[in-house]
């Protein structure tokens, strides 16, 4: 049971100390404020997560955000499929807040439980539809190889064309950099999350 009280750390050492938290409106020089503002109001509304340490340099928060913004709201991959791969890439990466943030949105575009509760534990997902599983297998090689077969490459494209192909590409690097940027800066999950955070992998 996920104790909703308080987010969950980031890491599986000994220290949790978040290294850069949310600081004070008031501690932000004009050029953050006006990077924050951006966010703030645009699609997402508040600062969290890979923007809360982002902050300390708005120029490539306010650049980050937009390409985030662009896959996330202004993408042409199925939901079900940019979920999924998110948790992918959350669960190699180890970070609690794209986990926490994208499993539950993974199970609502569709993604069966199971498939998601395996990646979870560092399974292999199974149970997916065709779209799903080719982009989670193209995803994970990426990850894992830093580049893709030809045979990956001619079954991502038959899905998903050149373009989907390089959404699908830009998706993984995406969220690898922003998992990443939290993972350094310790940046825990989200408060309140109803979603339980990951143990170290293995488990």
């Amino acid at each position: 049971m996920n104790d909703q009280s308080r987010p969950t750390a980031q890491g599986f050492g000994t220290t949790a100390t978040e290294r850069l938290p949310l600081p004070p409106r008031a501690a932000l020089n004009p050029a953050q404020q006006a990077a924050a503002d951006a966010i703030i109001n645009g699609p997402r509304k508040a600062i969290f997560g890979p923007f809360v340490p982002l902050l300390r340099t708005p120029a490539l928060m306010e650049h980050i955000g937009k390409t985030g913004e662009t896959l996330r709201f202004h993408g042409t991959l199925p939901d079900a499929v940019r979920e999924l791969v998110i948790c992918l890439v959350a669960r190699e990466t180890g970070n609690q807040f794209e986990w926490q943030t994208h499993a539950p949105l993974a199970v609502k575009a569709g993604v069966p439980e199971d498939a998601v509760t395996a990646l979870r534990e560092g399974r292999r997902a199974r149970g997916l539809r065709a779209g799903e599983a080719c982009a989670i297998e193209f995803a994970s090689e990426l990850v894992l190889r830093n580049g893709v077969s030809d045979v990956t490459y001619a079954e991502t494209l038959a899905c998903f064309g050149e373009a989907g192909t390089v959404e699908l590409t830009v998706l993984v690097g995406y969220f690898v950099m922003v998992c990443w940027v939290m993972n350094v800066a310790r940046t825990p999950g989200p408060a309140g999350a109803g979603t339980a955070g990951m143990t170290g992998f293995p488990g």
